[in-house]
């Protein structure tokens, strides 16, 4: 049916009472909570939740009329006692308007027709440099989640109708009808089927359906730098350009072996070419020797779209300005050096994506079902990878969540929450093409205190044995193991998955840094005075594909407590690693009955440990616990049976 804007109808003031702007304004104001959530809640999760929360504040805020006129709104003859909102002849006009342009907000974009305003990207309200979300809520809101994202739009909401403004079915029949839905009846039927309750709708209040009150992270902070030394590089070759141009004859001298300027070069116009593309066969990885990208078939139900691989080709040689391009540290983001291998190519949630491979990289293409603008290229250095290294590839990201594509090899996949090591994996399912089903982000934080209550993590299984992966923000998962370095072991042990429940939320201090495998080792016990029990002392390696910047840390676990303390950190060091496999740390600690103590943990290779400074000791053995006050300051040293010294990590 073709829907009429209210804001320009002429009055009939036989149907209801006459609204003017000042009353609708009012409304607005007194119910911007509510009707922000309304919004948030109708239009279509595959906007991400950045996005909605934007756009649900941009279309409540346009739902005032353009021109200061009146209007008549139809409200309930009879309207219930406790509900003073919905008898409001201003709210019900205003609440017509954010539910209109929240449908059209869901509806698909039409070839050779102009978009309605409510289907493009939000002016305003803007973040710059921000993304924002409401706070995550528990399991039921979640599940909840998951089901109003498999209903229309208008089934939707029909079900938020009922289940926030407590409607009944006739009077949300005639609302969905004056707001433009095609089958009012239908989307009832449809919202039945989403199972309402009050304990349901209860949930549809709760702080996971809030855009007011949200969080903020930061945008991909490597990209903004990434984008500000690009720009600052084309300016520079910019001026040096027309400094040559400005030369006469040629310049600075002939060119020698190089191609005429703009010539077309043949290895570049091959790798541009999707005929080009190499496809490995499906069975090939059983007859072969390697168990690495080289051998991945090419997957996915878009591999034979010509069009867009020659996209993705065309943006990885020449990405526009509207692309966003990522990398992680030390990856160059240049063109391919001729036919890159194709892993994949098929639709991930609402976006249509490509992986690509050039022997060194990993190339993720991910372009909007509905078009290109919005496009994003994504690279990962993977040179070396082979076998646990070349399990997975992040396929795709929406709302939080990760999707994998996992190597062929993989049998079976599942998810499994590092701070619960005695809690059973949970399977996570995959398709025929090796894509998993959503896996939720890692490092979730408790809504109430913001504290990191779970790292979620992906457990592979493959005719070898299981494996741990864990999401840190890039294309390719971190390799998590355990143990003494060198000889490190799978973290799917008890006691490997012991250590990480002590550890696991200091990942977070690694995102973005190109991490390629990370080892905790327990490396030292040490018997608290006072009787407090037994401290456990950790040390976690993190080391990269492009082999400078691992991060090292030093952490101490004490009886009772949730979580590791951080004893000392550093970077570039080669503590804990195999070429040093070796670790000194302290921390000053508080006893149960209030005592100081100054703690120090060692190998268990060195003879004694020596503090100086506001403490002065020589302790034989590889710990230390010594009397002391708060704020003391003390440098460690500790000595190898060959006169040797370590010091304390820093």
């Amino acid at each position: 049916m073709q829907s009429q804007d209210v804001a320009t109808r002429r009055p009939d003031h036989s149907s209801g009472p006459v609204v003017d702007v000042e009353q609708a304004e009012a409304a607005l104001v007194e119910h911007y909570p509510r009707l922000v959530r309304l919004a948030y809640l109708v239009l279509p999760p595959g906007l991400g939740r950045n996005r909605r929360v934007l756009t649900a504040h941009a279309l409540t805020q346009r739902a005032l009329p353009r021109s200061r006129t009146t209007s008549d709104v139809a409200v309930s003859d009879d309207p219930r006692p406790d509900d003073a909102r919905n008898a409001d002849p201003a709210y019900t006009f205003v609440r017509g308007r954010v539910l209109r342009t929240a449908l059209e907000a869901g509806l698909p974009l039409r070839r050779l027709a102009w978009p309605k305003r409510a289907q493009l990207p939000p002016v305003l309200p803007h973040v710059w440099g921000l993304r924002l979300f409401p706070r995550s809520g528990g399991a039921d809101e979640l599940a909840l989640d998951q089901r109003l994202s498999g209903l229309s739009g208008a089934a939707r909401a029909a079900y938020v109708l009922r289940g926030l403004e407590r409607l009944p079915d006739d009077e949300v029949r005639a609302l969905l009808a004056a707001a433009g839905a095609e089958d009012p009846d239908d989307a009832l039927d449809e919202a039945d089927e989403a199972g309402g309750d009050d304990t349901s709708y209860a949930l549809l209040a709760s702080p996971e359906f809030d855009p007011c009150s949200l969080q903020a992270r930061p945008t991909d902070l490597m990209r903004r730098r990434q984008h500000m030394k690009a720009g600052l590089v084309a300016a520079v070759a910019a001026l040096v350009c027309g400094a040559l141009l400005g030369l006469p004859g040629d310049g600075w001298g002939p060119d020698g072996a190089a191609a005429p300027p703009y010539a077309r070069n043949p290895a570049g116009q091959a790798a541009l070419d999707p005929a080009r593309l190499t496809k490995v066969a499906p069975t090939a990885w059983k007859d072969s020797a390697r168990t690495d990208y080289s051998v991945w078939p090419a997957r996915g139900s878009l591999t034979g779209d010509k069009a867009l691989l020659r996209r993705a080709l065309a943006v990885w040689a020449r990405p526009g300005g509207s692309v966003q391009v990522s990398a992680t540290p030390g990856t160059a983001a240049g063109a391919p050096p001729g036919p890159a291998q194709l892993l994949y190519a098929g639709e991930i949630d609402q976006a249509r994506v490509v992986l690509l491979y050039d022997g060194l990289r990993i190339v993720r293409y991910a372009e909007p079902k509905d078009g290109t603008s919005g496009a994003a290229l994504d690279f990962a250095r993977v040179d070396g990878a082979t076998g646990s290294e070349a399990n997975a590839v992040v396929a795709g990201r929406a709302d939080g969540n990760v999707r994998y594509l996992t190597a062929p090899w993989v049998t079976g996949t599942s998810m499994r929450d590092l701070l619960k090591p005695d809690a059973a994996p949970t399977p996570l399912r995959r398709s025929a093409d090796g894509v998993t089903d959503p896996l939720a982000g890692s490092g979730q934080a408790d809504a109430s205190t913001g504290v990191c209550a779970s790292w979620n993590a992906l457990e592979i299984k493959d005719n070898s044995g299981n494996r741990l992966m864990s999401d840190l923000g890039e294309l390719t998962p971190a390799h998590l193991t355990a143990g003494k370095p060198g000889a490190p072991r799978e973290a799917t042990s008890r006691a490997a998955l012991a250590s990480w429940a002590q550890t696991g939320c200091s990942l977070a201090a690694v995102r973005g840094h190109g991490v390629r495998t990370v080892n905790a080792w327990e490396y030292a016990r040490q018997t608290l005075p006072e009787t407090n029990g037994t401290a456990t002392w950790l040390c976690t390696r993190a080391d990269t594909w492009r082999g400078v910047g691992s991060q090292v840390l030093a952490q101490v676990q004490a009886p009772g407590k949730p979580a590791a303390a951080v004893a000392a950190q550093a970077e570039d060091s080669p503590a804990c690693g195999t070429r040093d496999p070796r670790v000194l740390a302290g921390v000053l600690w508080k006893s149960e009955a209030g005592a100081w103590y100054l703690l120090a943990a060692a190998t268990d290779d060195v003879t004694d440990v020596t503090t100086t400074g506001d403490v002065k000791s020589t302790t034989p053995g590889n710990t230390v616990a010594l009397p002391t006050k708060q704020n003391t300051q003390a440098t460690l040293v500790a000595h190898l049976p060959d006169g040797r010294e370590i010091t304390s990590l820093h």
